[in-house]
């Protein structure tokens, strides 16, 4: 599980930081940092697969797009803290360097042990001994090859440890579909590699790749609410791309469509779905009440609370909000702001005193739409 993120200098987020629950739901007015932190966490999963390039041009950005204009700082400083109930805590740290495109400094620690330190292009790995407290140091090489992201993306598991292994096999499964539209869930690819894509532009080869046992799994959770949906079906094309098709049945008729006949909403859901039963470690959705109709929120909601999987979400949507336990709410929603100098801030939305109270008599999305947000950052203030 990743426990929180600290990130400086990265747009908005300026000195962020943001703990996370198993499900954690963003929430602010439009323009606030909530697609920020979506971007960031796919950025520090970047790093570790180490193709910034390919991940820059995809979202049509430059390398000076994503550091922060509110500061003189030009490299991007991360912390990413995980827990594990084998490794313990496992502390990721480093200084992303936008020219070079890779992390100039970086290091890794469980507890006060350093088990990776990269610095002045010298690469030291220190691997744990099976006596407590003590390490051995078996590694220590100058880094004279060129590489994007985290030094990690480019080590041989053999130059590692396990503890450096599951720290970058996590961050690699951080799962963004922060980009999710349905003109790219249409999309017909060839292979999808066990990702869907920012955009979803993967789902038909995803699916195909799932298998027979993978495609009736997901049209059973599916045909709970769309009750006439029989089947789900993929075929490759004689170019090798893969085209996805649903069978409906309305009374003794049945009817195929294929993705571009389907509507967005079951797109969206397909996807959604899909991508839970995956068993990505870390899922990210934007907006995730976009295409879908209201009568299938409570449906969606259920089913991203209770997947295996960690979850962040952001909405606009108190209807989102309301289909939460009380529990799950106060853990896991997050109100994001920017101060007086435009720097995005977090805080639990119900840490804030006038939220608590109100949670007492309302639901969670109750509070929400009852609350004035563009001064809620006035007693905000106060707690400081």
């Amino acid at each position: 599980m990743i426990k929180s993120i600290k990130i400086d200098n990265f747009k908005s987020l300026v000195d962020f930081k943001l703990d996370f629950a198993k499900f954690t739901c963003l929430v602010g007015l439009n323009g606030s940092g909530k697609s920020t932190v979506l971007q960031a966490m796919d950025f520090l999963s970047q790093l570790m697969q180490g193709d910034v390039d390919e991940w820059l041009e995809f979202r049509h950005w430059t390398s000076a797009d994503i550091n922060s204009k509110l500061t003189k700082k030009s490299n991007i400083d991360f912390e990413v803290t995980l827990a594990d109930a084998v490794f313990g805590e496992i502390v990721w740290s480093g200084s992303f360097n936008r020219v070079s495109k890779c992390c100039t400094q970086e290091w890794v620690k469980v507890g006060e042990v350093t088990l990776l330190e990269v610095d002045n292009s010298i690469c030291k790995i220190r691997k744990l001994s099976d006596k407590p407290g003590k390490t051995l140091f078996p590694l220590m090489f100058p880094v004279v090859f060129e590489y994007q992201g985290s030094i990690l993306s480019q080590l041989k598991d053999n130059q590692t440890t396990d503890v450096l292994q599951f720290l970058k096999l996590a961050l690699i499964n951080v799962e963004s579909l922060d980009l999710l539209s349905p003109e790219l869930l249409r999309t017909r690819t060839k292979t999808a590699g066990g990702k869907l894509g920012l955009g979803g532009e993967k789902l038909a080869a995803f699916i195909h790749e799932s298998g027979k046992d993978g495609k009736e799994k997901l049209q059973q959770q599916l045909a709970k609410v769309y009750t006439q949906l029989e089947s789900i079906e993929t075929r490759s094309l004689p170019s090798g791309f893969k085209e996805l098709e649903i069978v409906e049945r309305f009374g003794e008729q049945k009817i195929k469509s294929s993705a571009r006949q389907m509507n967005d909403g079951l797109l969206r859901l397909m996807a959604i779905l899909s991508q839970i039963e995956s068993a990505k470690p870390f899922l990210l959705f934007d907006e995730i009440e976009n295409g879908i109709n209201p009568e299938l929120i409570e449906f969606l909601i259920d089913r991203l609370v209770n997947a295996t999987t960690q979850v962040l979400v952001t909405t606009h949507s108190p209807m989102i909000l309301n289909y939460m336990e009380d529990e799950i709410a106060v853990a896991g929603i997050v109100y994001l702001y920017k101060n007086n100098q435009g720097i995005t801030r977090s805080i639990k939305l119900f840490d804030i005193p006038s939220m608590a109270e109100k949670l007492k008599f309302m639901g969670p999305g109750e509070v929400f739409a009852d609350t004035d947000l563009t001064n809620l950052y006035q007693e905000i203030d106060t707690l400081h």
